[in-house]
């Protein structure tokens, strides 16, 4: 007989890698759907997950309306510009409609009761089941022993008996389950995700506020660099040698560059309306951060243009500085 076959919504973390596992006992074949974002997503990381798990793996970029999901959450953000609950209806509605085009018979994720106050209490997974219309075949194996019987376990295409009750915040379920299933390589908590960092939120919440229209690269953008607000004027300066690089390779081409010569310097972009004092502004962040320890430093502008700037303080810096 044809073997039942499952879709898992895999993130890399380790409670998505278990819910496969344990699906995969009941002789149930699983393939992986997995999406990648400026935020999150290691597509050679999923590769090597899908090769430990024994699956077919699945990685599809986000589209255009996941940025627009994410700049109006319907359900908000959690405590940093993290949209769990909206982010996983978008995925689980993406996930029904690929499990239809494979033949999947339901749709398993790694979810836990408690796990996540925002995202993962018990309103919330139903909130996410239903606005998501995966009710009828989404199962959380590693809770569903304390959720209602699904659709697939009253079919009888699972054994309820062999799936799991775990909950809470604690690990330590998880990690015996790891062991057991040989399971070494996991993202942490959240999967990565950087806009569960405070300080990629920060950045998040002024670019959605001073533009309108915004790219996949603007989200890109929020990665590399430290970054400095002038009016609408955003000025980002590299950290190091590899930042350097990509800030010039990927982000340069409508931005003006800057570079302190004769010392170590950091690159720095210039985007938006290239008034005198923004230049002058980001002609100093540069020198600040460049090696020159005189009172001045001579910057040379889209690699043509010097122009001489004083040193600035800390204190002076830090006005600009997205914090």
């Amino acid at each position: 007989m044809k073997k039942i076959k499952a879709l898992a919504l895999i993130s890399g973390g380790l409670d998505s890698q278990l819910a496969v596992k344990v699906i995969q006992l009941q002789n149930i074949e699983v393939e992986g759907i997995s999406f990648v974002s400026p935020f999150f997503g290691n597509k050679d990381f999923l590769k090597e997950v899908a090769k430990t798990l024994g699956i077919k793996m699945h990685i599809i970029e986000v589209s255009n309306d996941y940025y627009r999901m994410i700049v109006k959450p319907k359900h908000g953000y959690g405590k940093a510009a993290n949209p769990c609950i909206d982010c996983k209806v978008y995925m689980l509605k993406k996930a029904k409609k690929f499990a239809k085009k494979i033949g999947a018979k339901f749709i398993i994720t790694g979810e836990i009761l408690g796990q996540r106050p925002f995202s993962q209490n018990k309103k919330a997974l139903m909130e996410i089941a239903k606005h998501s219309s995966t009710e009828n075949i989404l199962l959380r194996p590693l809770s569903a022993k304390l959720l209602p019987e699904s659709l697939p376990e009253k079919r009888k295409l699972i054994d309820r008996e062999k799936l799991y009750s775990i909950k809470g915040r604690s690990r330590k379920e998880q990690l015996k389950l790891a062991k057991r299933f040989g399971i070494k390589k996991y993202l942490q908590p959240a999967g990565g995700c950087l806009l569960t960092e405070i300080e990629f939120a920060k950045k998040f919440f002024d670019l959605i506020k001073h533009k309108k229209f915004l790219s996949k690269q603007d989200f890109e953008l929020l990665k590399y660099g430290r970054h400095f607000r002038f009016g609408n004027v955003k000025i980002v300066v590299g950290r190091n040698k590899q930042e350097n690089e990509i800030l010039l390779k990927e982000f340069s081409k409508n931005a003006l560059t800057f570079e302190v010569l004769g010392y170590g310097s950091p690159i720095t972009l210039l985007i938006g309306r290239k008034s005198l004092k923004a230049i002058e502004l980001a002609a100093k962040l540069t020198a600040f951060y460049s090696d020159c320890r005189g009172k001045f430093a001579e910057v040379l502008v889209n690699g043509k243009q010097h122009i001489l700037v004083e040193v600035p303080t800390k204190e002076f810096v830090k006005n600009f500085l997205i914090r």
